[in-house]
């Protein structure tokens, strides 16, 4: 089976930088696999994207060696399994609040006997290659979001779920939890106390801590903190601020031109 390149870097100690697709297009996806992120994020629950969507961007990613990912939109194993099926090698799980859910996604992430994935890996048997079933279940990886109240109050139970491989904060929907205004990449005193406990916990526990970040510089914090993966950029905001740019930069030619013509 090809392997994991996340958890290889896990391995060698390193951090995964992982980019985001909100935009409905193997195109694009295509585009962000051959920036030279580790791994790629297909999100499911707050994108525009659906299941008829997926397994095109996956075709997409998987021209590379960018590790394809999906957040899919809940805690569902029907759509767990279905992303796996397409060739997914993480899985991103929101609004993990009890040992309990991060059990149930644990079990829809792993064959038999260790969970209750049905057989049937139509596109990942071909991505993967030879040893997909067999080893499977050593190579996906699984993240619980973190990002309620109920889930901070208990991770120490959640890190503690038996195949589990990492929990990953949602800053916006964190800050909700902490009674604060939601926003990414948040300063706020209390919110990098918490984003910081969470990350010990998961490493006292023997697994890892992924921070969902919006800029160079916040990611490059979270590193420095610890973090084991880090979500850098998305397609969405890579071309808003592209755009933005030019624009700016055409708006300050057009003034100096015109301060010139004075």
């Amino acid at each position: 089976m090809r392997p994991n390149r996340i958890k290889q870097i896990w391995r060698e100690g390193g951090c995964v930088t992982l980019g985001w697709l909100s935009a409905p297009n193997a195109f694009t996806a295509e585009v962000m696999a051959r920036q030279g992120f580790d791994a790629l994020c297909i999100d499911m629950q707050h994108g525009l994207i659906d299941y008829a969507d997926v397994w095109p961007m996956l075709q997409a990613i998987s021209q590379t060696d960018t590790v394809p990912v999906v957040r899919v939109p809940w805690n569902d194993p029907q759509i767990i399994m279905k992303a796996l099926d397409a060739g997914a090698y993480g899985i991103i799980v929101p609004l993990i609040n009890t040992a309990e859910e991060a059990a149930r996604a644990v079990a829809a992430c792993r064959y038999p006997p260790a969970g209750i994935r049905s057989f049937g890996p139509v596109r990942a048997g071909m991505y993967a290659g030879p040893g997909y079933v067999e080893q499977a279940n050593d190579e996906i990886v699984l993240f619980g979001m973190i990002e309620t109240r109920q889930g901070i109050d208990n991770i120490e139970a959640i890190c503690a779920t038996p195949g589990l491989d990492s929990v990953y904060i949602g800053p916006a929907d964190l800050s909700y939890a902490l009674g604060l205004p939601p926003r990414g990449d948040n300063p706020h005193p209390l919110h990098l106390e918490t984003c910081d406990r969470i990350r010990e916990t998961a490493h006292r526990h023997g697994i890892k801590a992924a921070m969902h970040c919006a800029s160079a510089d916040f990611a490059a914090g979270a590193v420095a903190r610890g973090f084991d993966l880090i979500m850098l950029t998305s397609d969405v905001a890579s071309m808003t601020a592209g755009a933005r740019a030019q624009l700016d930069r055409l708006a300050e030619l057009k003034a100096e031109q015109a301060q010139a013509r004075v």
